[in-house]
This record gives structure tokens, sequence and C-alpha cells, in this order.
């Protein structure tokens, strides 16, 4: 198991193992493969090697490469990104078996994007899996999962350690380690501070912050607020009535009616596959209700240029991240979110780079400014894009499971900095699956089943 902080290089470590990358030439650098005893070349060990990390999932989004499952599991035996050559029967038989073992079976006909986010982190596992490596190599692999696809993993995992496959595995917290995992590589700035066996005592440092709780949140509670919301005199911010949600074609929300209201804050919950993003691209204008819904955006008439509601709403979401792998710098990242774009049209004016370096100074990245997303590790892009969140001091903000690959430190940094926001006026509504992410101040839930939106008490959430 690799822990480290954010930043610490557990993802580089990963690539660096897996031969994605090459170490930088020095003099001193030694990258050796063994076979049992016998010392085996790199061509030779990179097929006994798969890596699968955030980057991968992001990188079929960003590139809108939506084969079928059973067409992306098959890359894994050819080594590609993308199916370059048809399957003979045998790899096409290693394939199903690979997909039945995965419980993916039924979905081999399905297009890889219209699956829901825990579908698609199996079909990758698959992919990585299928053509029998020695060793996995997985960057922070539970991230973003339900129960149920936790259960999947750890079965899928459970397998594979019976036929003597190895792993090495990233992990922020506790619940992320599999079962079997025997050894901790311990990273610090890029560097190896510890090596020893796995204890029960590794369990319980991932499951608590490196800084005192409550020193962190009254340090984040004490940051700027945004500006305030709506004035007390139209108390609703948002109606949605009888609005059906269809992506792709497909049905994912039937006949809602909801309601946000000034100095309300929402958790929204559900399982993969559930509408949860779905629902927040509702709500911030990605998506649109079926014809005879009704979507209500008090302040905005109907027929208002969608940006300029979006110019008052800060946003994050999965999805965002893999967006923003093009190249700009992050300092024009974290400006464009005061204009509610993915990079710049304009050049930015001074307001817009004194408010971007304040955010990013108070998410400690000033000094990476100049670097490009794809240089950043998965914590600090998601770091970087709450400041690009709250650049434009927004009067909303939309978060979609915004602490996942933070550590422990930082996602309570940032529960903190979301109080904070909250009691100052700025509205919340978070998807989560984990209870214990959400902020202090969250007053309401929403629970979204069967294509359902359900309001649910806090107490019952999970």
């Amino acid at each position: 198991m690799l822990i480290g902080g954010n930043g610490a290089g557990k993802t580089q470590m990963l690539k660096l193992l897996s031969t994605e990358i090459w170490p930088t030439p020095t003099g001193r650098e030694h990258r050796i493969y063994r076979l049992g005893t016998a010392r085996i070349e790199e061509r030779e060990a990179k097929p006994l090697l798969a890596y699968l990390g955030a980057e991968l999932q992001d990188k079929y989004a960003r590139y809108g490469w939506n084969f079928s499952v059973h067409d992306i599991v098959a890359t894994g035996l050819q080594d590609t990104d993308i199916p370059l050559a048809p399957l003979t029967r045998g790899e096409g038989r290693i394939v199903s078996e690979m997909l039945r073992e995965c419980g993916l079976l039924r979905l081999g006909a399905r297009r890889l994007l219209s699956l829901s986010y825990g579908q698609k982190r199996l079909a990758l596992l698959a992919r990585a899996l299928v053509r029998k490596p020695h060793w996995l190599l997985l960057d922070e692999l539970y991230n973003g999962l339900d129960d149920k696809y936790r259960r999947k993993v750890d079965a899928i995992l459970a397998r594979a350690r019976k036929r003597g496959q190895s792993w090495v595995v990233a992990a922020h917290r506790a619940m992320d380690v599999p079962a079997g995992t025997t050894r901790v590589l311990q990273l610090e700035n890029g560097r190896i501070r510890a090596k020893r066996g796995f204890k029960a005592a590794d369990i319980a440092k991932l499951a608590q912050s490196s800084a005192s709780n409550a020193e962190v949140a009254q340090e984040a509670g004490a940051a700027p607020s945004t500006r305030s919301v709506f004035s007390p005199g139209a108390p609703m911010l948002i109606r949605l009535r009888d609005a059906d949600l269809y992506v792709e074609y497909r049905s994912i929300l039937r006949r809602v009616d909801w309601q946000l209201t000034h100095g309300e804050h929402w958790a929204v919950f559900g399982k993969n596959g559930a509408g949860k993003s779905s629902f927040l691209k509702l709500l911030y204008g990605d998506l649109s209700p079926a014809i005879g819904g009704v979507i209500e955006r008090v302040g905005f008439a109907p027929g208002t240029p969608i940006e300029q509601w979006k110019r008052s709403v800060g946003y994050i979401s999965p999805e965002l991240q893999s967006d923003y792998a093009i190249d700009v710098s992050i300092l024009d990242m974290v400006i464009s979110g005061r204009h509610a774009s993915i990079g710049l049209n304009d050049a930015p004016d001074a307001q817009d780079l004194q408010r971007a370096r304040f955010w990013l100074n108070y998410f400690d990245l000033a000094n990476l400014e100049q670097r490009r997303p794809r240089e950043l590790s998965y914590g600090q892009m998601r770091r970087a894009l709450f400041a690009r969140a709250l650049a434009g001091s927004p009067r909303m903000l939309l978060l979609d499971e915004p602490l996942t690959g933070l550590d422990a430190e930082q996602r309570t940094r940032m529960r903190g900095l979301l109080s904070g926001l909250m009691a100052r006026g700025t509205t919340v509504v978070m998807a989560a699956h984990h209870i214990e992410d959400l902020p202090s101040g969250i007053t309401h839930a929403l629970r979204l089943h069967n294509r359902q939106a359900r309001a649910i008490s806090l107490s019952t959430a999970n």
C-alpha cells in the first residue's frame, strides 16, 4: 500500500513502476524488474504489470472514446487505449470470461460513456485484469464507489489474490485498503520515508488528519466569504416542477418536484448510477428537463443566457476535472471560473488575477500557478478546482463528490471552509457517498433511487 498526502508522489510512483513514465535521467537511476530471482528486461516486465488510475477513466470521457464495454476490455489484451485490431476467437473467449468474472457480461454491448461511474470503474478493472498481470498498480481504486460497487471490487481482488496476483494500491481512506494488503510504503515530498509490514496502526493513521480537526476547521472557517446569496425577500432560489431528465435518450429522473430555499443546504445521496451527477448538471444548466418539465432560477427570467446563471454558481465535478486536461496554466484555469468557461477567451484583468491568486494561495497552490493540470496530483487538481469555483465569488456551490482524492488533512480543511462559507450566505448542494464528508451546516438531504427524488432525514442518509 502507498500512503502519503496529496502531492507526495503516489501516482507518479505507480506510473514509474508501470513503465508509463521514465525516470528522470541523472546517471544514478535504476529500474530493475525480476521474475522470481531472474532479472528481466522492461519490455518483458510490461505485460506483467497493469496500471489503473482515475486519469484513464477521465481520458475516455475527454476524448469521447465511446466504445463498447467488450471492446474496451479487449484493449487490455492489446495494450492499447482504443481498439485497433479485431480479436481472434480465442481472445474473444478470454474477454467474455473476464466480463463474466467482473459481473459485466450483460453490459458487454453497452457504450462505456453511457455507464454509471461504478460500472465504468469495473469495466476498466476488467481491462486491467484481462491479460492476467502479475501485479496490479491501483491508484485510488475505490474513489467514487458506493457500498455495492466496493463489495464487487473486493470480491474481484480476492479472486485475483487467490490466483497469486498481487497489487500496489494508493489510498487516502482506511476503507480503501483491500483485504490482504501486507506491506506499506510511505511517501513524503517525493521521497520514501518508510517501508514496513502493514499493521492496524496504519488504518488508524489513514482515518485521522495529521492536524487536529478543530484547528483546521477554525482556520478554514475564518476564510473570507463569498458575497451574500439573495435578498431575504426572495427566499426561493431554484424550483423543479414535474421535471423528467434524460441523458443520451436514457431516463435518469422522473417527475421531480423539488425546491431550494435561501438558508437551506442540501446533501444528495444515491447509489452509483442513481443520477446524482446528472441532477447537479440539471441545476447548473448543462442539462435541461424534458419537454413539460420546468426549472426556475430566481432572478434569471426564462430566455436568459445560461452563462449568466453559471457565472453566479461555483461548480466542481469529476467531468470538469477531466475537461481540464487542456494546455492551460493552473492560474488561467482558476481565472476561467470567473467566466464559467473552459479556458479563457480574453486576457484576464487585474481583478481576475487578484481573486485567482488569492484562492491559489489559500489552497497552497501559489507556487504551481504556471503548471499544467496534468502536472498536478489528483488531490492538488481537486484543490485547484475549488479555487476555480470560488474565484468568481459564487452565490451557490454545486459540488459533485468534491472531497474525492483529498487526504485526511485536506478533507478536514475543506469541510471547515464549506461550513464557513455556508454560515456567511453561500448556498451549497453537495453530492456525496460518505456522510462523514459532509460539512457542518448541511440542513437537508435528498435521496435519488429508481429515478425518483425523495427528501429524507440526514439521520437516515447512510
